[in-house]
This record gives C-alpha cells, sequence and structure tokens, in this order.
C-alpha cells in the first residue's frame, strides 16, 4: 500500500540541467528509475551533401521529472542536474495535462518553436487560479513576476495584483 501512495503523491516538476545535458540526463534519471521526460523536437538540418532530421530538446537546459518528495534527492544528485526550477521558493509544479499537451504537440508538429508568453500594457487576460480564477480583465502594470490587473466584472473595476504565471493572454473583444 505504501508503494502505491508514493506513485499517486508524484507530480511533474522542471529540472535545470548543465547546457546541451538534456537527453544525457533524461538517460540518467531512466536508469535510476525515475520517471522523467525531455520533449525533443525534430528539426532538419542541412549538410553539405544531405538533410537529415535530428531530435533536438524543445526546452533548452530543461528537463521534466515526476517524482515524489523522498525522490527529489536522487534526482538533484544525478550528474548533469544543476537543480529544480523554483517558483515562489518552492520547486514549480508542473500540471499533468501540460506535460500531454507537450507530447501531444510534438507528436503532431515538426520543428515546433518555443516563445516565452509576452504580456503587455492592455492586453486582456484571464486568471487561471487563486480567487479570481475564470475571471478577465486588462493589464495596468506589469513589474517583475507580478502583473496589475483589472478585473472588470459586475459593473466595478478591481484591481489585483497577480502573479504572471496565473495569468493567459485572451483575445480582444
Amino acid at each position: 500500500m505504501q508503494k502505491m501512495n508514493n506513485h499517486m503523491n508524484k507530480k511533474w516538476f522542471a529540472i535545470y540541467t548543465r547546457p546541451r545535458w538534456e537527453k544525457k540526463v533524461n538517460l540518467l534519471l531512466q536508469e535510476k528509475g525515475v520517471e522523467s521526460y525531455c520533449p525533443l523536437n525534430k528539426v532538419a538540418r542541412k549538410w553539405s551533401d544531405r538533410v537529415k532530421t535530428i531530435e533536438e530538446p524543445l526546452f533548452k537546459s530543461y528537463v521534466f521529472v515526476k517524482v515524489n518528495d523522498e525522490e527529489k534527492t536522487t534526482v538533484r544528485m544525478t550528474t548533469g542536474v544543476m537543480n529544480f526550477v523554483y517558483w515562489n521558493k518552492k520547486p514549480a509544479i508542473i500540471k499533468e495535462k501540460e506535460i500531454l499537451t507537450i507530447k501531444r504537440f510534438l507528436d503532431e508538429y515538426r520543428d515546433v518553436h518555443v516563445l516565452p508568453m509576452e504580456l503587455k500594457l492592455n492586453d486582456r487576460v484571464r486568471v487561471t487560479s487563486g480567487s479570481f480564477m475564470d475571471r478577465e480583465g486588462k493589464v495596468l502594470g506589469i513589474r517583475h513576476k507580478v502583473v496589475k490587473v483589472a478585473i472588470d466584472s459586475l459593473g466595478y473595476i478591481l484591481v489585483a495584483h497577480i502573479e504572471r504565471s496565473k495569468l493567459i493572454s485572451v483575445q480582444s473583444k
């Protein structure tokens, strides 16, 4: 029963790797019995005599691991692992559905590009968690990881300072 509980308590985390060590770290983790995922992008590379499709990591210096608390030390002690990616002073948890979305996307498309989500003043956004979850608003200000958003429901403007990670961009109406 304890073994099953450990599996149920596993969550996805992102880890930083040494530069250009993503595939090697993924292999080393799997050899240790750690569930890991290094998203690989199929890219056509041209040499003077031929074109070859190669697989390169989609996210530079990142690998995802699905572990419980007891396995975190094993991950940290793996050669090539720098550390967990932190958010709010804790290792950042990646949602299972986000991992599945990455896998599906890479199954369907080749030569995928990763772009950071840019938020600009006056952009329409939707809050993805917290007490304002699923509310839409307008970006009034941006400072580091906090965005000032006007939430315009009920005919009032409520101004909330919301972490950038809890916002998604929406189309203007």
